[in-house]
């Protein structure tokens, strides 16, 4: 189907998505966000945002729409460690060139169903490091070295693993990357301070930013640097070595909240936001929305909570909601849902149990990020 006007470029057409978005940015330039730290209703930035669609645009192959989605990914928060490789350092900037890079996947799939597909039975966090691994591995910019690397004291005992290693371009000096993916629901009610990461848990109640960051800094990241790594990380010419830490994924604030959840100390300035409500709350939210004649969207289920699903798989809201009374007629988890507006902008929601959080993990006290010095 062709576009109206004589540009002779397809809907499809990445080019004529990214002269689309750049209209509509213009026209967004004439609004303001409230002033807090994280826009709201979340979205990315625009910039982003304009570069993560027009990547997806034409693509239907969920392997490669993750991957796709993985190449412009935030980290989460701005810790003391460096974040996730940049395109620049993938080799992958050039729009033009990432885009015949993800077409080639796409058209022959393969490759990365044999590398990535066997770990679409497992947990998303494994899930999400064969994409790592993968991407690593075939970007123009790096070189996987290794993954997955146990390191163990002089007794064997078991301290901990390495995610990952990889080279950069013609650098001899490794990177050791650890690899993240969270979704974590904001608390407006809580332990300590309203901007603490403590308020910040898992859809299971199981973990927290707060808990998560601290093992990633004062556990994973040093562990390279242990002389027990010393021989394991020899043949890749470490030491020296670089650490880092991609913590990736989408925080989710309340709805509806008379003042807004502020953002999580340390947060980073493109960080993903979505919505959290309990189920007894859908009726109205669903309500509140100016465009729901229109609105489409879709459950996410594990471990494809990465890059939105293609629009033939959406379906009408009034379908939604006799989907999530069924839901939670069956069970008591918590559902991870996205919707499209009539103006393409997505929003990610969480619809919980109306007794949700039923317990709140502590991180170990006066950890980093509680904001308790």
């Amino acid at each position: 189907m062709r576009a109206q006007g004589n540009t002779g470029q397809t809907r499809h057409d990445p080019d004529y998505v990214m002269q689309c978005l750049k209209c509509i940015r213009r026209l967004r330039t004439l609004q303001t966000w409230p002033s807090t730290d994280a826009p709201p209703m979340s979205s990315l930035p625009l910039t982003s945002q304009d570069a993560t669609i027009a990547d997806l645009a034409g693509r239907r192959h969920p392997l490669v729409r993750d991957l796709a989605w993985l190449l412009h990914a935030p980290d989460i928060l701005t810790t003391p460690a460096a974040g996730r490789p940049s395109l620049q350092e993938l080799g992958l900037e050039d729009p033009q060139r990432r885009r015949a890079w993800l077409n080639a996947f796409e058209q022959k799939p393969q490759t990365i169903e044999a590398q990535v597909g066997p770990s679409l039975v497992n947990r998303l966090g494994h899930y999400h490091e064969k994409l790592w691994h993968f991407l690593l591995d075939h970007a123009p910019g790096t070189q996987l070295l290794a993954h997955n690397l146990t390191i163990r004291d002089g007794t064997r005992r078991t301290l901990g693993e390495l995610d990952l290693l990889y080279r950069h371009g013609s650098d001899s000096q490794p990177v050791h990357l650890e690899l993240a993916i969270k979704y974590y629901l904001g608390l407006p009610q809580g332990p300590y301070a309203e901007n603490s990461q403590t308020r910040w848990i898992g859809p299971g109640c199981a973990d927290s930013l707060a808990i998560k960051r601290q093992h990633s800094l004062d556990h994973q990241l040093p562990l390279a640097s242990r002389p027990e790594a010393a021989d394991m990380l020899a043949p890749f010419g470490a030491p020296p070595l670089t650490s880092r830490l991609a913590l990736l994924g989408v925080l989710f604030r309340p709805w509806p909240c008379e003042t807004q959840l502020p953002a999580p100390w340390e947060i980073a300035p493109e960080a993903l936001f979505g919505d959290w409500l309990a189920l007894s709350r859908w009726p109205e939210f669903c309500n509140s929305l100016n465009d729901k004649s229109a609105i489409r969207g879709a459950f996410l289920d594990k471990p494809h909570w990465l890059a939105p699903p293609v629009d033939t798989d959406l379906i009408e809201l009034n379908r939604l909601n006799e989907m999530l009374e069924q839901h939670f007629v069956q069970r008591r988890s918590p559902r991870q849902l996205i919707l499209k507006h009539s103006d393409g902008r997505w929003q990610r929601l969480f619809i919980v149990p109306d007794d949700w959080p039923h317990r709140i993990p502590l991180p170990p006290f006066s950890t980093p990020g509680t904001n308790t010095p």
